[in-house]
This record gives structure tokens, C-alpha cells and sequence, in this order.
């Protein structure tokens, strides 16, 4: 039994509308989903993905307005990877980058810089061999298009308190400093390195949580491992667009378990995904209120919008 992959990461931003200006109008990734967090219904959870929602690119945010600026630490991501076809992609993107104004490091193989909120970001060459997700923009060349995560790095002081859970409760796979994480479809790698002397803080730019992806048949073959290995899971939860288990893994990180599917069809058409705020149906009764709670956003993919 082995995870396929990384389902998806969700962080924290301040300002939705320049969120989706980032995520959806500079790097060209499709919103698939504009819904609320779950666990705090007044405030917006926006999914950005490939053009049909797929687990593995899905980069979510949960939006906390006036939020103050968080700060990466001990027991955190803090950097999420994305696969590029080439270091032709990576010219095509530097050059982007540059024209918004982003500070890029580049080498040969990858370039690291930061979103608006100094969330730390890194595109990489793709040599895994998967199926590229990418979504399509009207000034993105589809072979420069994001293809999907190549994995995360994560501070922690003692690394070692989380080899066993990772080898076998999760089946993570440790080669040299880098765990692998494949299953039959998907991979990706979970990296830990030291830690800043800074105290962690949670706020605008940093992870929330990681999520890995399972099967719908095994998912609660996950739960049961997971609380053999003494890492206390919640009950499996049921969040609309899949199911999930949440934990700590020993250094701290908040990982999730999420279920490939039913996805975000559910209740919109491939065509429509995003354009409208989309609700569970235990909180469709508040749509009224939530409206005039949550701030209003363009459509992104509207070429009337303001992106």
C-alpha cells in the first residue's frame, strides 16, 4: 500500500484578490475552487490547479484577512517544489518572473523566489516521468505550463524523530537525505532541513498543512495505520470534494490524508470550475451571509477581469 503522492498543500494569505492574481494571473495555474474552510466557514479556501482540478497540483489558501506576516520554523514547510518540463521553461520563467517584479535564484536545474507574502516557492526540471498536470493560459506556452509537484521542504530540529512513522506506517521510501513518496501513479519527495534560530509563527505566506494523496479504497486502511504507529489521527472527515484524516508527524508538521476523489466536479462542470463561490451542502443555508462576508473576486479566467 503506498500513497500516491502529494494530493495537495494549503497555506495561509492575507489578501485573497492579490492571491489570485499570483497564483491564477502570474503563474497561470487555473482556480478550480472558490469555497470556504470548512472548519471556519467566514473565510474563503481557494484550490489552483491543472485545468481539471487533479491531485498533485493543487495549491490551496486559506484566506484570513489582515493577517500579520508569518515566519517559517521549526516544524513547518518551507518551500513548495514544482516540476518544469526544461531549463527552457526555466528561461520562459525567469524572464516572467522578472517582468512582475520577483526576485529569482537560479541554477541550472531550478530557480527559487517567493510570492507576494514571501511564501518560498521552487520550480525544478521534471525528470519523474508522471503525467504533467497543467493548466492552460492564454500567454503560457503548455510545454512551460507548471506540471504538477516534485515535492517539499520542511525545517526540523531532530529529523530522527520521524523515521519510524515515515518508513513503516507510511511506507516512505529514504533515499540519502530525501524521502520518497510513489505510489503507482504519482511521486514526490519530503525533504528536512535545519531549522532557522528564529521562533516558528504561523501567518500570511506559510504552509498550513501538506496532504497526502490515497485511494478511495485504502483510505481507511491509512487510518489504521497511522493510529497503530501512535500518531493519534482524527476520525476520518468528510470535506465534500474527498475524505481526510489529519495528524502530527513527529517533528511537527500537520500532515493530511486525502482521498482521490470524489473531486471538485461534484457539483460544478469541468467548464465553470471556480467561477462561482461553491459550497458543502451543511453550509449552503449560509450563502446569503457568507456573501456579504467574503470579499468579492474577479473570475480569473474572464478576459473582462481586471488579472
Amino acid at each position: 500500500m503506498k500513497l500516491e503522492g502529494i494530493h495537495h498543500i494549503t497555506a495561509i494569505t492575507a489578501d485573497a484578490f492579490l492571491n489570485v492574481e499570483f497564483y491564477a494571473g502570474v503563474l497561470g495555474l487555473r482556480m478550480v475552487k472558490k469555497t470556504v474552510n470548512q472548519d471556519d466557514p467566514t473565510v474563503y479556501h481557494l484550490f489552483y490547479a491543472d485545468e481539471v482540478g487533479s491531485a498533485g497540483a493543487d495549491i490551496t489558501f486559506f484566506e484570513y484577512p489582515g493577517a500579520g506576516e508569518g515566519r517559517a520554523g521549526d516544524g513547518m514547510v518551507h518551500r513548495v517544489v514544482w516540476r518544469l518540463s526544461s531549463a527552457e521553461a526555466l528561461d520562459f520563467w525567469e524572464k516572467r518572473l522578472g517582468r512582475e517584479g520577483v526576485k529569482v535564484e537560479r541554477s541550472e536545474r531550478s530557480m527559487v523566489f517567493a510570492d507576494p507574502e514571501g511564501l518560498n516557492l521552487e520550480f525544478v526540471v521534471d525528470e519523474s516521468g508522471d503525467d504533467p498536470l497543467r493548466a492552460e493560459f492564454p500567454d503560457i506556452p503548455l510545454d512551460h505550463a507548471l506540471r504538477g509537484f516534485e515535492g517539499v521542504r520542511a525545517y526540523s530540529s531532530r529529523p530522527q524523530r520521524s523515521t519510524a512513522l515515515f518508513e513503516h506506517a507510511l511506507n516512505f521510501h529514504q533515499k540519502d537525505d530525501t524521502w520518497i513518496v510513489r505510489g503507482r501513479e504519482r511521486g514526490a519527495f519530503y525533504v528536512f532541513d535545519p531549522p532557522p534560530p528564529t521562533a516558528p509563527t504561523s501567518g500570511a505566506g506559510t504552509v498550513h498543512h501538506i496532504a497526502w494523496a490515497s485511494t478511495i479504497n485504502e483510505h481507511d486502511a491509512w487510518h489504521q495505520r497511522v493510529s497503530a504507529a501512535g500518531a493519534s489521527p482524527t476520525p476520518v472527515i468528510d470535506r465534500f470534494y474527498f475524505k481526510s484524516i489529519y495528524f502530527r508527524e513527529p517533528s511537527g508538521v500537520l500532515f493530511e490524508i486525502a482521498t482521490l476523489g470524489p473531486g471538485f466536479t461534484v457539483d460544478e462542470d469541468p467548464s465553470t470550475l471556480g467561477q462561482a463561490l461553491s459550497l458543502p451542502p451543511k453550509y449552503e443555508h449560509l450563502r446569503d451571509d457568507l456573501l456579504g462576508v467574503l470579499t468579492p473576486l474577479p473570475d480569473p479566467r474572464d478576459e473582462a477581469g481586471d488579472l
